[in-house]
């Protein structure tokens, strides 16, 4: 199967693989979680309630982001690729 036929597929995931073994990366993500933990204990449930729809779209947002980059980093190696002359046929995989 080509990478194509695996992204089409669902078998291959950029945005799981990207940040997986970047230390910063997690140890943002944990001191993340311990701060919001934190203050969620402190708030009331109408708080707790804006604090969780401010995610919903902070999600979201950072969906769209995700998807956009993703996209734009596909067409700028493809743009790279035509500059360099490299031949886009299937011999070239």
């Amino acid at each position: 199967m080509t990478l194509l036929e695996n992204l089409w597929y669902g078998n291959v995931n950029p945005h799981e693989a990207i940040l997986t073994e970047n230390r910063r990366y997690k140890h943002l993500l944990s001191l993340m979680g311990r701060n919001r933990d934190e203050l969620s204990e402190t708030l009331t449930d109408k708080q707790l309630e804006t604090l969780e729809k401010y995610d919903e779209a902070m999600n979201e947002m950072h969906s769209l982001a995700e998807v956009e980059a993703f996209s734009y980093g596909f067409r700028l190696g493809v743009w790279l690729m035509i500059e360099a002359g490299v031949p886009l046929t299937k011999e070239t995989t």
